[in-house]
């Protein structure tokens, strides 16, 4: 039981590390004498560091104080299995008459999963950014395109793929520039089980320009990834997030804690030195490279034209869509397109 509960008194980045170990997506909260509090989500955690909220504060704040639980003897597995799906719910404590925590009950403890939305998702597709030039990696990429740098024996463009494979996507469309020829030629030779099309630029189109020469006639919405990220979310999580939420376009980013290595100086006007902080962390929210982006904001990119994700963005912005962001933490992103990160994602696979 001890990874499934925690006490208020501790850190956001620790209940993070408690949710990852024990595969459930939240945790219970108890006092010292293991008397039920109530619990705590990652989706709790989401919505508060975009609140400002620091991986440094207590959660003391922010658990559902008011979470549903069960007597012990007082329920039946097929209530308790109805109500988590009902609620969208992975975990239900369940306590003694003094309210302390004796038990829990979860579709996945029960062995019962989730109904799978492969049947949604199999109608969305994936297009994968591919037609950069990956300057950050050469000398590599000046032999090979950068969906094809090797990660652990295969393509990145394959770990890629699968990720969304395993939720039933099935259409991809791959935009392609710098390299073409050997991209095509890579997909020709492989037995693939889902259909893949190419969008050509003739001219590099930005970041996202490309999209433009999509038909939009049956789309709704998109996912659109980088082609050097590889995310371990749960896309059902995030397709839902979206949906729930009614945003026009949702984009993921990752939490970050950078540390200066250095004293950082603050000073007056006048050159007197008011205060230094040695070697600061900050923490904050980067753009990860992973969206899901609705018919209304596709139509806005521009015919053939050079256009950035941040141009789609802040002109989504000026027309008041709306634009959400699904927060993951760092060990759900794995970044290939620069040889730290690249090193860091190898050594990260190798482990598992």
């Amino acid at each position: 039981m001890k990874i499934y509960k925690i006490t208020p008194e501790k850190t956001i980045r620790q209940a993070l590390k408690q949710i990852k170990k024990n595969a459930l997506k939240a945790v219970i909260v108890v006092d010292d004498q293991d008397k039920l509090l109530g619990t705590l989500s990652d989706g709790d955690i989401r919505e508060n560091l975009l609140k400002n909220y620091k991986l440094s504060n207590k959660i003391n704040n922010i658990y559902n104080k008011k979470s549903k639980f069960f007597y012990e003897n007082k329920y039946k597995e097929t209530e308790a299995k109805s109500l988590l799906i009902k609620l969208g719910l992975t975990i239900i404590p369940v306590v003694n008459k003094q309210k302390k925590l004796v038990d829990f009950v979860s579709l996945i403890k029960s062995k019962n999963k989730f109904k799978s939305s492969k049947k949604l998702l199999n109608k969305i597709t994936t297009v994968i950014m591919a037609g950069g030039k990956g300057s950050r990696l050469e000398p590599f990429t000046t032999v090979l395109p950068k969906p094809l740098i090797p990660v652990k024996e295969k393509p990145v463009i394959d770990h890629i793929i699968e990720k969304f494979t395993d939720y039933g996507v099935k259409k991809f469309k791959l935009s392609i520039n710098y390299k073409s020829e050997i991209l095509k030629a890579y997909f020709k030779q492989k037995d693939i089980k889902y259909k893949i099309d190419f969008i050509e630029e003739s001219k590099p189109l930005g970041t996202i320009g490309c999209l433009s020469k999509l038909n939009l006639h049956k789309v709704d919405n998109l996912f659109v990834t980088n082609c050097d990220v590889i995310f371990k979310i749960n896309l059902d999580e995030f397709y839902s997030f979206h949906k729930k939420n009614n945003f026009d376009m949702t984009l993921v980013a990752v939490n970050k804690i950078q540390e200066i290595p250095y004293g950082v100086c603050q000073a007056s006007s006048s050159g007197i030195l008011s205060k230094i902080d040695e070697k600061p962390k900050f923490e904050f929210l980067a753009s990860a490279g992973l969206y899901l982006i609705g018919k209304k904001i596709l139509k806005l990119i521009p015919k053939n034209k050079f256009f950035d994700i941040t141009d789609l963005i802040k002109l989504s912005q000026k027309k008041l869509y709306k634009i959400g962001i699904y927060s993951i933490n760092e060990n759900s992103w794995l970044d290939v397109g620069q040889w730290q990160e690249y090193k860091r994602t190898i050594k990260l696979l190798k482990s598992e």
